[in-house]
């Protein structure tokens, strides 16, 4: 029996520096039955030639080529490309556990309730070195209320999506980014499928999100602004979520305050520190602010000597599914190829 085919999509914008390492976790999955789709968007450096190098050495990978038109519409154009019902978004500076694709499918076969299958994630550095894991310890079936809460899945890399859902709702919005506020279309789409279908979460870290300070998620303001306007896509509809969406709010923030702690980047922590103080909650605990006013006292700063001190860990971390599943999923893929 053939296995399905799964739609890889990965948008491209200048990502020589990181392009080749995503490529090669993809290329280097379990499952292997996929579809590679590469949308070059308007990159001017050697993106595109280093997708070509990839694509003469696997016959999977496909490169589309337009003109700059952002992250949501390199996506959808993208999927429009793509054949299967299973569709999986990478970023062209992310990685994925060899194991990912094939965990995902397993649970999306299994389970017609389900829309969404996201994995929990690593964070990395430039290197590939571990920075945090984000994610619990066990499957769950997140609800649309805990998704407005907070973004557990955390990233446009870690979901596997039926491909009928992202279509339902017309695809990842480009008017975020026509509105200035690029940054939270992943968000949306998950939200919306949220809504209409059972979301899990697979609890190892198969996903690897890199953090770097070009990302377009350490810009505090376009991705407050980006969240805003997502937040008032769906109060307007439904105004009791306007609880749930400060709190995520604020959990932003502070993945935001972090993020600008570990670059040393003291005058955007402060700023970040400004709106969490000001974001009203009835919900979280005043700890949570306390800690973002620290911000502007001088504790970060000893903060970040302490975390210098702590030794780089290498990522992958090998994910806890028993040995024996593991070899019997590489047996089929053995044995189909």
């Amino acid at each position: 029996m053939s296995l399905p085919l799964v739609s890889v999509v990965i948008p491209a914008f200048n990502a020589q520096h990181t392009i080749d390492r995503t490529l090669a976790s993809v290329r280097s999955q379990v499952h292997a039955e996929l579809e590679i789709i590469v949308v070059d968007d308007g990159s001017h450096d050697d993106t595109r030639g280093r997708i070509l190098r990839h694509a003469r050495e696997d016959p999977r990978i496909r490169l589309v080529e337009q003109q700059n038109g952002g992250v949501a519409c390199a996506r959808n154009r993208g999927i429009s490309e793509s054949r299967s019902e299973y569709v999986a978004p990478i970023d062209a500076d992310d990685l994925w556990h060899p194991e990912k694709i094939a965990r995902q499918l397993a649970v999306l076969q299994s389970s017609p309730e389900v829309g969404l299958v996201a994995t929990a994630y690593s964070v990395i550095d430039a290197d590939d070195c571990l920075i945090a894991k984000v994610g619990g310890t066990s499957p769950e079936t997140t609800t649309f209320e805990n998704l407005c809460r907070r973004n557990f899945i955390g990233n446009g890399s870690s979901a596997m999506m039926r491909r009928s859902l992202i279509e339902r709702f017309g695809g990842y919005d480009p008017s975020l980014r026509q509105r200035g506020g690029q940054g939270c279309e992943d968000l949306q789409l998950y939200l919306q499928i949220a809504e209409i279908s059972q979301v899990i979460l697979l609890p190892d870290p198969l996903t690897a999100y890199r953090r770097s300070p070009g990302n377009m998620s350490t810009d505090s303001v376009q991705m407050t602004r980006s969240f805003d306007l997502v937040a008032a896509n769906f109060c307007r509809r439904r105004p009791e979520l306007r609880s749930l969406f400060n709190d995520h709010r604020i959990y932003m923030l502070c993945w935001l305050l972090n993020g600008a702690l570990r670059a040393g980047n003291m005058r955007q922590a402060s700023e970040i520190a400004v709106q969490l103080v000001q974001t009203p909650s009835i919900t979280l605990p005043g700890a949570l602010l306390d800690a973002a006013v620290r911000v502007t006292r001088g504790m970060s700063r000893r903060w970040l000597v302490e975390r210098g001190r702590r030794p780089p860990l290498p990522w992958p971390e090998p994910p806890s599914t028993p040995p024996q599943a593991r070899e019997a999923s590489s047996a089929r893929s053995s044995q189909h190829h």
